[in-house]
């Protein structure tokens, strides 16, 4: 039953490795994508509100009120591509943590079992110089 286990293991750990870096290539290429579409729709944005904005703009006497509405436009995209950035990170992190948790269970049951297999081996060391220390006490 170990067997099996530690051979299902070992073709799970090796699929992964042969398919991770496509994965990764794949993760790559569609972040670019995504950031390629949220700038366009941010361009799109922007082209939108400063068309609008003389349109939409209060005719008051002085400057202040156009700059303050550049002002919170800039803000707001600035504030949109901060979150855009922010999503990107998270998708990242959680890309590699996925990648990377299949790979580190394997790997430690792998050394799990060396270890196992080490202490049954010095332990059979030991017993085997008991054995034989008891054997020379007793002929003595």
């Amino acid at each position: 039953m170990k067997a099996k286990l530690l051979n299902l293991l070992t073709v799970c750990v090796v699929t992964l490795v042969v398919l991770s870096p496509g994965v990764v290539v794949f993760g790559i290429v569609w972040e670019r994508h995504l950031e390629l579409v949220k700038s366009q729709n941010l361009a799109c944005e922007i082209n939108k509100t400063s068309r609008n904005a003389p349109i939409l703009a209060p005719r008051m006497e002085g400057t202040h009120s156009p700059q303050t509405n550049i002002k919170s436009s800039d803000r707001n995209v600035i504030h949109q591509m901060l979150t855009v950035a922010e999503q990107y990170k998270f998708a990242t992190i959680l890309q590699w943590f996925f990648l990377l948790t299949p790979i580190c269970i394997g790997l430690g049951i792998l050394f799990y079992d060396r270890y196992f297999v080490h202490r049954a081996a010095v332990l059979k060391e030991q017993v085997e110089m008991l054995e034989r220390l008891w054997q020379h006490s007793i002929e003595q």
